[in-house]
C-alpha cells in the first residue's frame, strides 16, 4: 500500500479497530484536549450534507504523559461523552473516538496530537491504496457549514491536480464582550492583511495557515512527510513545505468557526494573542507597515537579474535595494543560498522555481522583525488595511 514506509518508519500502530468501508474518501481529523466544546463540533459535522464518498471522523482524545489527574479525568470523561453520543447516531457518517492517549512530555501538543490522528487518517486510506483520500484538519472548538464536507469533495473533485486547500473561516463572535470583540475582529483583519500584503509582495503561496481549516490529499501527506510535532504553529509549518509539492487551493464557499476564547494552551496564536489583548499587553490595532512588504516587493520583482550573478555583481546590486532590504541580506548571509542556487539550477526557470524555496515564509517573517526592529515601526491597522485595498 502506498503509506506502507511511511506508517513503518513512523512506527504507526492502528487506533482504530475497524476496518474503513471501501467507499470511504474523506476523513476529519480532531485533536480533543480537556474540550467542553467538542460534541457542538461533532454535531455541526453530523448535520452536514452527504458527500458522495463515505466520510469518517477521527477524534483525537489526548493529553500529556505528565497531564495532572483533573486533565485526565476529564478526557476520561469526554470519551465517554463522545461514545455515548456516538450510540444515539443514525448517521452515515462514522466517528470514531480514541481512548485518551498520553503523549511524551517532549512533543505534547497541537502538532503531535493532530499528527496522531492524520497519521491514523493515512494508515486506513493506505489499507484502501487510496491515495486521493481527502484528510481534513478540524479543531475541537470549531463550528462547520452543512455544505462542509461536500463542498471539500467537490474542490478536490474540480481541482485533481492540488495537492491540498485552505478553507475560509470567521471566528464566533456571539456573546464576546465588546473588548474580546474588538479583539477578534481585529485579529481577522491582522490575518486577511498579512496574506494580502504577501501576495502583493508577488510571494506565490500567500495563504491563511488555521489548524481548524485546511486538507490534504493522502499521498501529498506522505510525500510531505507527515505533520510536524510542534506545539504550536504545526499548521504553519505544515502548509508552507506542502506548497513545494503542488498547489494549494482556496475553498471560500464554505466557512468554518472557530471559536474565539482565551487561551494559554498553546504559546501563540487565537487564544493567547486574544488573552494578551485583553491583559492589555498586545495591541491589535497596529501592525506591519505596508512599506516593509513594499521593499520585499523590490527584491522579488528582481530575482530574475540574480540568476548565475557573481557575489561581487549581487553585492553591488545591494546598494540598488531599500536599507531594510540590503542590510538584512547581508545579516541574513542570503547572498550564500542564491550562490548555491545558481551552483544548482541549470536554467532560469529552475531557478525561478526554487527562489521561494529559499525566500520562503519564514524567511519572510524573520524580515519583516528585523525591519520593525530597525527601519519601521509598526502602524495603525485600519489605515494599512485601506492602503492594500487601495
Amino acid at each position: 500500500m502506498f503509506a506502507n514506509n511511511y506508517l513503518q518508519k513512523n512506527n504507526n500502530k492502528a487506533l482504530i479497530d475497524e476496518a474503513p468501508q471501501s467507499e470511504t474518501g474523506i476523513i476529519v481529523v480532531i485533536p480533543c484536549l480537556s474540550e467542553p466544546e467538542i460534541i457542538h463540533t461533532l454535531e455541526s459535522v453530523a448535520r452536514c450534507c452527504l458527500p458522495r464518498t463515505k466520510a469518517e471522523v477521527i477524534i483525537l482524545i489526548n493529553h500529556s504523559e505528565t497531564a495532572d489527574s483533573k486533565t485526565k479525568t476529564f478526557n476520561k470523561k469526554t470519551k465517554h461523552e463522545i461514545d455515548c453520543w456516538i450510540k444515539k447516531q443514525a448517521n452515515p457518517i462514522r466517528f470514531y473516538a480514541t481512548d485518551p492517549i498520553p503523549l511524551k512530555k517532549k512533543w505534547a501538543g497541537a502538532g503531535l496530537a493532530r499528527k496522531k490522528g492524520m497519521d491514523e487518517a493515512v494508515r486506513r486510506f493506505s489499507m484502501l491504496n487510496k491515495k486521493d483520500g481527502i484528510i481534513i484538519s478540524l479543531d475541537a472548538d470549531t463550528l462547520v457549514e452543512e455544505n462542509y464536507l461536500a463542498t471539500i469533495e467537490k474542490h478536490f473533485s474540480d481541482h485533481p491536480r492540488d495537492v491540498g486547500a485552505t478553507i475560509a473561516f470567521e471566528h464566533r463572535k456571539k456573546g464576546l464582550n465588546t473588548r474580546q470583540l474588538k479583539g477578534i475582529c481585529l485579529y481577522e483583519k491582522y490575518l486577511t492583511y498579512y496574506k494580502n500584503a504577501l501576495k502583493f509582495t508577488g510571494y506565490p503561496y500567500a495563504m491563511h495557515t488555521i489548524g481548524s481549516a485546511f486538507a490534504v490529499k493522502a499521498e501529498a501527506y506522505v510525500k510531505r512527510g507527515g505533520m510536524n510535532r510542534r506545539q504550536a504553529g504545526e499548521d504553519f509549518y505544515f502548509l508552507q513545505h506542502l506548497v513545494l509539492l503542488g498547489n494549494v487551493g482556496e475553498i471560500t464557499t464554505t466557512t468554518v468557526h472557530p471559536s474565539a476564547r482565551l487561551s494559554e494552551r498553546v504559546p501563540f496564536g487565537t487564544g493567547p494573542i486574544l488573552k494578551k489583548w485583553m491583559n492589555g499587553e498586545e495591541d491589535l490595532t497596529q501592525t506591519y507597515n505596508f512599506k516593509a512588504f513594499g521593499d520585499l516587493k523590490l527584491l522579488f520583482d528582481a530575482r530574475d537579474t540574480f540568476y548565475k550573478i557573481e557575489k561581487t555583481s549581487f553585492r553591488q546590486m545591494l546598494d540598488n535595494f531599500p536599507n531594510s532590504i540590503s542590510d538584512f541580506i547581508k545579516k541574513d548571509s542570503f547572498e550564500n543560498e542564491i550562490a548555491d542556487l545558481n551552483r544548482n539550477c541549470s536554467s532560469l526557470q529552475s531557478f525561478q522555481n526554487r527562489f521561494f524555496q529559499k525566500f520562503n515564509a519564514f524567511k519572510i517573517l524573520k524580515y519583516l522583525n528585523f525591519a520593525h526592529e530597525k527601519y519601521y515601526s509598526k502602524v495603525n491597522m485600519e489605515k494599512q488595511e485601506r492602503l492594500i485595498q487601495s
